[in-house]
């Protein structure tokens, strides 16, 4: 945003100093080449996500005369209720939701939710299936906008040489294709579907799980059925999953819909195209909104045709390099970072200008 806005912008971000991330521990820290100003902020039971808080440091920075604050904590959880209380009543106030099922929250966190609608001047939707979700709910009086994750094409490009040291670190040499996977390992991620339609598949394959999480065992039992042919690989920071990405001839992304919880986006799958990896995915939450005609969808939690569609792939290159092609161009096209930060201050521009009018 801070490159998109020009001279018309200045971005300052706060964000935790320390927090528990999904797959390893987050010590946040500058980057070269950054433009905005960065606040470290203290931040409390991160690793509780609706009750997480921020220390008075956070107070005080929102308290610094600014145009609009841009909210990217959830407006019915603790630390979205600090935000919402804490920044100026006539500082415009925005929300950035992941939500995608319509929820009725407990107290406290319903009423955190009410005051935070009530005091936002507009918010923003991950997908088509957050605003549908949250437009019954009273979301509607308020200007939303859909505004989906970003990629950076500097850091995700293909390289093949990248994926090939990749292999060799993982002792694989040239032969078979990779099938990979990049994300939590959990339930909802489908990974007991990909493992049972691996199982299915005839044609010879090797599999790469990239990620964390509470069935990581699971994983390794499966594989070692395999031997070689699989490998588990964890705590991979973010700046080498380009890397691993490179070192897959095609991804899988088979999440499956629960009760609490279904597909938001998708970070893997816009991160997948960039780097030229053709995409398997389910047709789970926002991923058929998310993948356009770029990725080949299956039902979710239906290994076999999961299984099907992996064997078309094994056999076919020039099909996995049509579905390549057609991911490279939709995440240069609709994901790539600058064209997501335009759409924030295109957003933004709307709700200055509706306040001063």
């Amino acid at each position: 945003m801070a490159r998109a806005g020009g001279d018309d912008w200045e971005v300052t971000v706060a964000a935790p100093e320390f927090f528990h991330g999904d797959l390893r521990p987050i010590h946040t820290e500058n980057m070269p080449g950054e433009l905005c100003r960065l606040e470290k902020v203290p931040a409390f039971l991160t690793n509780r996500i609706h009750i997480f808080f921020y220390g008075r440091r956070l107070r005080q920075i929102l308290r610094g005369g600014w145009d609009l604050v841009h909210c990217w904590e959830e407006p019915y959880i603790v630390a979205g209720g600090q935000i919402a209380w804490w920044t100026p009543r006539d500082t415009p106030l925005v929300f950035w939701t992941g939500q995608t099922i319509a929820k009725n929250y407990p107290p406290p966190f319903s009423a955190i939710e009410r005051y935070s609608l009530a005091r936002c001047a507009g918010w923003m939707a991950r997908g088509e299936s957050g605003v549908a979700a949250l437009l019954p709910r009273g979301y509607d009086r308020k200007p939303h906008c859909v505004m989906p994750l970003g990629v950076d094409l500097d850091l995700f490009f293909p390289h093949r040489s990248a994926g090939d040291r990749i292999r060799t670190q993982l002792s694989w040499n040239a032969g078979l294709p990779v099938v990979g996977f990049l994300g939590r390992f959990v339930e909802e991620k489908g990974l007991r579907v990909l493992t049972a339609a691996l199982d299915k598949v005839e044609a010879s394959w090797r599999a790469m799980f990239v990620g964390g999480g509470p069935l990581e065992q699971y994983l390794r039992s499966w594989g070692a059925r395999y031997g070689d042919r699989v490998r588990i690989v964890t705590g991979v920071p973010h700046d080498r999953v380009p890397g691993y990405l490179n070192a897959m001839d095609m991804m899988c992304a088979p999440s499956e819909t629960a009760s609490n919880w279904r597909e938001v986006f998708g970070r893997m799958l816009v991160e997948a195209f960039a780097c030229g990896v053709p995409v398997i995915a389910s047709d789970s939450g926002e991923i058929p909104q998310v993948v356009g005609d770029a990725a080949r969808t299956v039902r979710e939690g239906d290994a076999n045709e999961l299984a099907h569609a992996l064997t078309e792939f094994l056999a076919n290159e020039a099909l996995r390099r049509d579905y390549a092609a057609r991911g490279i161009e939709r995440v240069r096209t609709t994901y790539a970072w600058p064209i997501v930060a335009r759409r924030h201050l295109d957003f933004f521009d709307q709700l200055l200008e509706r306040g001063a009018g």
